[in-house]
């Protein structure tokens, strides 16, 4: 058992049942964060082609930080409001798919963007897979019905 998992069942109030599920997009947030922080600066290291490489130096700059932050939510388990959980994992499920998409442009011509772009869409499959488990629950901590990120007013710009 690894020990984010360990963490997460030593929780006085654990969810046993979700432990593994919570460990595995915790270890897929804490790659998309590294890999694209790496990647960013890969890209910085790439002076012939910065103007080229602009947007995505951006994108897997805000994605390191919403991965980042999305693990920082998923890591508290004490009267965590369930919809903000779903907002986040939504968050993030759209910037992996934003990073994956713009480093997909630039993986033929950069290694670092090709393994960017894969290890976003497998954090954005985490992620994915854990708003499921969630969501199918049916019921927020506390008994009140889940929000889907859809239905979420600070989404419906």
């Amino acid at each position: 058992m690894k020990t984010i998992e360990m963490m997460l069942r030593s929780h006085p109030r654990p969810d046993v049942q979700r432990a593994v599920d919570y460990a595995e997009a915790l270890r897929a947030l804490s790659a998309g964060a590294e890999v694209c922080t790496a990647c960013a600066d890969a890209c910085l290291g790439e002076p012939e082609n910065l103007e080229h490489l602009r947007r995505c130096i951006r994108t897997t700059l805000d994605c390191a930080d919403v991965c980042t932050s999305t693990a920082r939510v998923l890591m508290r388990q004490t009267e965590t409001p369930n919809e903000l959980v779903h907002a986040q994992l939504h968050a993030c499920v759209v910037a992996c798919q934003v990073c994956a998409d713009e480093c997909d442009r630039h993986s033929d011509r950069h290694d670092h963007c090709r393994l960017c772009a894969d290890t976003c869409r497998y954090c954005q499959e985490r992620c994915n897979f854990l708003l499921g488990e969630i969501s199918s629950s049916g019921t927020a901590e506390g008994g009140a019905p889940a929000a889907s990120p859809d239905e979420s007013s600070a989404l419906s710009r």
